[in-house]
């Protein structure tokens, strides 16, 4: 229970920033990618806060022993670049250039009630589960 209240918190916490930032309007993001014409260096800025914003709490939350809300500390292993790796980063980027959205700020533009937040939505999720048909029906590895 501790875990859901503590995903709910940092959920609620991320999707307040990207509302306020204005990273949930995909012109935001269309304009930082658009270098050659009308370009918009505000969430260049806004990444640049996230980081270091995170450089300075990572440090200082790992001093403890446990995390708050667990009873051990998650932290992914390394892993090597593989070309599915590779491959599922180039569509995501392609699909956040095109779209204006990644997922995070995908889903949070869905308050918005309007329909070009639900229909990316609804096509990253389709994305999804072409991906695990593909996966399983092809067995490709990891």
């Amino acid at each position: 229970m501790k875990n859901n209240v503590g995903a709910f918190i940092v959920g609620l916490l991320f999707a307040l920033g990207l509302g306020i930032s204005g990273m949930t309007d995909p012109q935001k993001v269309l304009g930082f990618l658009d270098l050659f014409g009308a370009w918009d260096p505000s969430l260049a800025f806004v990444m640049l806060g996230a980081v270091g914003l995170h450089l300075i709490s990572y440090r200082l939350i790992r001093r403890r022993q446990t995390p708050l809300f667990s009873a051990q500390w998650e932290v992914p292993p390394n892993s090597p670049l593989t070309p599915s790796l590779i491959a599922g980063a180039v569509i995501f980027g392609v699909g956040w250039g095109l779209a204006g959205y990644c997922p995070g700020p995908g889903i949070t533009a869905l308050a918005s009630f309007e329909l070009r937040p639900f229909v990316f939505v609804a096509g990253m999720i389709l994305g999804m589960l072409v991906f695990k048909w593909v996966n399983l029906r092809f067995k490709f590895r990891r």
